[in-house]
């Protein structure tokens, strides 16, 4: 069985997921090849995503292509683009409605194994704050971590989420649109070339 037939096949929090407001099934999205040039890494799929089985599948992917510089058909190439987020199933809700965070569980399971099948990764892309602590072990904020873009080096580039709750942060931070979002377009083209 392939590593992604694996994960797709993984139930590990099924009785996580049982017992959140949501009452879900796991239904893990993997979007991944080994040749794949760029690697988003994410947070963890949303209900709309767990709904139609296609990461960044909403209003966030679109505001994710859009600072990328892609188009739908390059996003959604597996062959090109890796989308590993740290839970690959939607985690739920709680009871205030708001999303529970990626279950540690699954990338402890799982990301060091995709991590080694992806060796022609030559640009990631982080994307939201688990996924900078993950991969870059920061304890910083979110702003701290996209501030400090250029700390990176020129194969790792920290975003924040690009959920349309945070347009007051992306107002707040006009540098983030003024320097790094062409920065990051220029990369994701030599990524891609």
């Amino acid at each position: 069985m392939s590593l992604a037939a694996e994960i797709a096949a993984c139930r590990i929090c099924a009785p996580r997921f049982a017992v959140t407001v949501t009452g879900h099934e796991p239904r893990p999205i993997v979007w991944f090849r080994p040749g794949a040039r760029l690697l988003i890494a994410g947070q963890a799929p949303g209900i709309r995503v767990h709904e139609l089985g296609e990461p960044f599948r909403d209003r966030s992917g679109d505001r994710l292509r859009d600072w990328l510089g892609i188009d739908e058909a390059t996003f959604y190439d597996r062959d090109r683009v890796a989308v590993v987020p740290m839970a690959f199933c939607f985690p739920g809700y709680d009871a205030k409605g708001s999303d529970l965070p990626p279950p540690r569980i699954c990338a402890e399971t799982w990301h060091d194994r995709v991590m080694a099948a992806l060796e022609a990764v030559r640009l990631t892309v982080l994307v939201g704050g688990h996924a900078h602590r993950w991969h870059l072990g920061t304890r910083a904020g979110v702003t701290e971590t996209v501030a400090g873009w250029r700390d990176h080096g020129p194969a790792v580039v920290p975003l924040p989420h690009p959920s349309w709750r945070n347009t007051g942060w992306l107002k707040r931070n006009p540098w983030f649109e003024a320097e790094l979002l062409p920065a990051l377009r220029a990369r994701v083209r030599e990524a891609l070339g």
